[in-house]
């Protein structure tokens, strides 16, 4: 990533600048500590802090920790991970005070020999974005984070009973996305829209499209300025998929297109829907590979509590141009902006891991090209509303419903396998399994008041 900042120089020469840069930006703005991120396979942010003192060394040779501490990084016996800064990066934090301030860096991270970790979720995303790059491509992404403001983390309540683009019963949730579209502008992340959502309480912030690894960074950073800045005025925000029951859950649409050069390769002026037919093999190649890669873009047993009817999430593998029904949607064409021109994935919930779900889209996505799949009809039609024998004379398949099919699903997938890598992808069906053995040994509360007094 270096050296496409900053363009013209050597690797070493850009690597040079950008230390230089983060050296001086210490210095001129007091930074004591410095806080080394990085993600775990299943999209926690994990990280530790360094001084300031410790800042060009770490630069430059990187920083050792225990990498069995992190789930799915390393067994015991082979613990020693290198946490490698990304000096392009280093942003100071604005929440924290401005004097002995505090700054963070991703990092990508190795194994003790120099080797990238194939277990790091960004390595994983770069590796996916390399294989775009060899084809041509420059792979974009623009996430639409929804998320929550509520009571407390243990008191579901809303804190407001606004609608969509509500704007006259909602003022203390507007203070509070007007603060953290603030606060992310800061750090250097530009926001497009930001709004109140459908259901009560429930927010949307749009970030503006950049590149796939810049994008990922920037979702973790993200979410965790929502949280700070709501939990400064004793709110917490929750990027839960469904945290209430009868609502809308939220969802994370992603917006993707590949460019060569400056140039929109989705765009044909001459197609209908000013969709080219690389883009429509790129839809092709989402809908083929859609049920499989669901357990990456909806990780946790709660994503499946918002697939579900009437609260316009998707649950049928389809593409349309502006029907929200669909699973895939291509959005209006705005005259003069061919670079516009994209494909809307819209099955991913917010609380997926950003690097893991991006990869997997794009490798489908280019499987599609690469195969070039047979790109199905699009359905203009309320898919919700036709019956069971129309979706299947049409061939219009769901979406899985439960964790456990979309593990059942993943476990056979060389497309997972692939993109992913063999370790991500063995440690995190592992992780899933763990997850819904333990759910569904569960006694929920429905049970009780549904079965205890009859039976």
């Amino acid at each position: 990533m270096v050296e496409s900042i900053y363009g013209g120089p050597t690797m070493l020469e850009a690597q040079g600048e950008a230390k230089e840069f983060v050296l001086r930006t210490a210095r001129e703005n007091d930074v004591r500590f410095i806080r080394l991120w990085f993600s775990d396979i299943l999209g926690n942010l994990k990280g530790f802090a360094i001084t300031v003192d410790e800042l060009e060394d770490a630069l430059d040779r990187g920083v050792a920790f225990d990498g069995s501490a992190i789930a799915g990084f390393a067994r015991i016996h082979e613990s020693d991970m290198i946490a490698m800064p990304d000096p392009t990066t280093f942003r100071i934090l604005p929440w924290r005070p401005r004097q002995k301030s505090v700054a963070r860096m991703f990092c990508d991270i190795y194994n003790p020999t120099g080797e990238p970790f194939e277990g790091d979720p960004r390595y994983v995303l770069k590796r996916n974005v390399k294989r775009a790059s060899e084809m041509g491509f420059t792979y974009y992404v623009g996430p639409e984070l929804e998320y929550f403001y509520l009571a407390s983390p243990d008191d579901p309540q809303p804190i407001d009973q606004g609608g969509y683009f509500d704007q006259l019963s909602e003022e203390y949730a507007s203070d509070l996305r007007r603060e953290t579209v603030l606060t992310l502008d800061e750090m250097g992340i530009p926001v497009k829209y930001s709004h109140h959502e459908a259901a009560p309480s429930q927010q949307e912030i749009d970030l503006q499209y950049t590149d796939a690894i810049t994008m990922a960074d920037n979702v973790m950073t993200s979410k965790l300025v929502i949280k700070e800045v709501a939990s400064k005025r004793n709110v917490y925000a929750t990027f839960m998929p469904k945290p209430i029951y009868g609502i809308n859950g939220s969802g994370m649409h992603v917006h993707q297109s590949l460019f060569k050069g400056g140039n929109n390769s989705f765009y044909d002026s001459n197609d209908s829907y000013n969709m080219s037919q690389l883009g429509k093999l790129y839809i092709a190649g989402l809908m083929r590979h859609a049920r499989e890669m669901t357990l990456v873009t909806n990780q946790w047993v709660n994503s499946y509590a918002r697939l579900v009817p009437s609260y316009e999430a998707p649950m049928y593998v389809s593409w349309a141009n502006i029907n929200r029904s669909d699973l895939i949607r291509v959005p209006a064409y705005r005259l003069g902006r061919e670079d516009s021109v994209r494909v809307e994935y819209r099955a991913p919930d917010p609380a997926c891991n950003p690097y893991l779900a991006f990869s997997v889209m794009l490798s489908a996505g280019l499987m599609g090209i690469e195969k070039e799949y047979r790109v199905p009809p699009p359905v203009e039609e309320n898919v919700f509303e036709m019956q069971d024998e129309e979706r299947h004379r049409r061939g219009i398949e769901a979406i899985p419903t439960s964790l456990l099919e979309a593990i059942m699903l993943a476990e056979n997938s060389e497309l997972l396998r692939s993109s992913l890598g063999d370790h991500v992808f063995k440690v995190f069906i592992q992780n899933k399994k763990i997850e819904w053995d333990r759910y569904r040994s569960q006694v929920t509360d429905y049970e009780i008041k549904r079965y205890l007094p009859i039976l």
